[in-house]
């Protein structure tokens, strides 16, 4: 591998996925190049923060909407993978906010296929894709093969994501793969405001008394979670296949956010979740996806790849992260 093998530019290294991906191309020994929007203050690093003072790790101010910033990003860095990470990920978010979302995590994804073409640079190019593409399932499991009906705002922009990611790799000859990754989650890198989070906040503070109860929304909602250390190795691996592709990265096992509060609220020494948490028809979407299900079989068969973390696993160590965060 050569020197311009080992540099790697990251949007959204500023969330969880991205500077896990950060966090593991270091490891490895490549250079990475995290874009951060421009501000008026010092970059907010975020889940990077420990990577800050790291020499194999720089910080690159620009933005996803601009092509011209992506161009310079490129243009300065000649990367030889680049992980688009970044978006306006919150579902429930994305129904207020459709048309940024649009921006971000639709035109984001061709601002930065369209960089590399116009740079001229052999670039391996990773969306990293969702779930959300696929709409209700039903008693189906989703794969690869499954046609797409987003549900949402973020789910048809990332939709666009997708496609246009699949247009570059035929059009181009691009090495540019997805990654349908269903939900994953990691201890102290999700944010706040996503519902895994927000339980083990919330019982971090019953526990320590600032808190009484814990309003949510739909709990039969299902959702296939894994432990996103675990689909970070999968995102990295599809890079590093011998092919373009799309993979889905899933745990093959589906759990109600009443499941999640269950094992949170036990594991956390409060008994009966029933106790604590309260139904607020506010946190409904307008319009829901009750299951999702992933099927991996095809990157097990084609990477190797599988995740290793249980959900049961993945729901206590979020719950020890943040009670230990509290001080009890």
């Amino acid at each position: 591998m050569n020197s311009r093998q080992k540099t790697v530019v990251v949007t959204g290294v500023t969330g969880q996925t991205g500077s896990i991906i950060a966090e593991k191309l270091i490891y490895l020994g490549y250079k990475v190049y995290g874009l951060v929007r421009r501000s008026s203050d010092s970059p907010n690093l975020k889940c990077a923060t420990s990577l800050e003072n790291l020499s194999e790790f720089e910080v690159v101010e620009g933005d996803l909407t601009d092509l011209s910033s992506l161009i310079r990003l490129c243009s300065l860095t000649k990367p030889y993978m680049y992980f688009n990470c970044a978006a306006q990920s919150h579902v429930h978010v994305s129904f207020n906010e459709p048309v940024h979302t649009l921006a971000v995590t639709g035109q984001g994804v061709v601002n930065g296929l369209e960089a590399i073409r116009v740079s001229g640079i052999h670039t391996k190019f990773l969306q990293c894709s969702t779930s959300e593409l696929l709409g209700n399932l039903g008693n189906n499991v989703g794969t690869e093969e499954t046609p797409m009906y987003p549900r949402s705002p973020y789910g048809c922009a990332k939709l666009y994501g997708y496609w246009i990611t699949r247009n570059y790799r035929e059009s181009y000859n691009f090495f540019a793969s997805n990654s349908i990754s269903f939900n994953h989650e990691q201890p102290g890198k999700r944010g706040p405001q996503f519902v895994t989070r927000k339980i083990s906040i919330a019982i971090a503070n019953i526990k320590a008394g600032n808190q009484g109860y814990l309003y949510l929304g739909n709990l039969d909602a299902k959702r296939d979670w894994s432990l996103a250390s675990d689909v970070a190795d999968g995102m990295i691996a599809i890079l590093n296949h011998n092919k373009p592709d799309d993979f889905v990265l899933a745990s093959g096992e589906s759990h109600s956010v009443r499941e999640f509060c269950e094992i949170a609220f036990l594991h956390a020494g409060l008994g009966d979740y029933k106790q604590y948490v309260k139904v607020d028809p506010k946190f409904y979407r307008p319009c829901e996806i009750d299951v999702l299900i992933g099927d991996y079989s095809k990157a097990k068969r084609e990477l190797g790849w599988e995740p290793k973390v249980t959900f049961k696993e993945l729901v206590q160590r979020m719950v020890d992260y943040d009670v230990k965060l509290l001080g009890m």
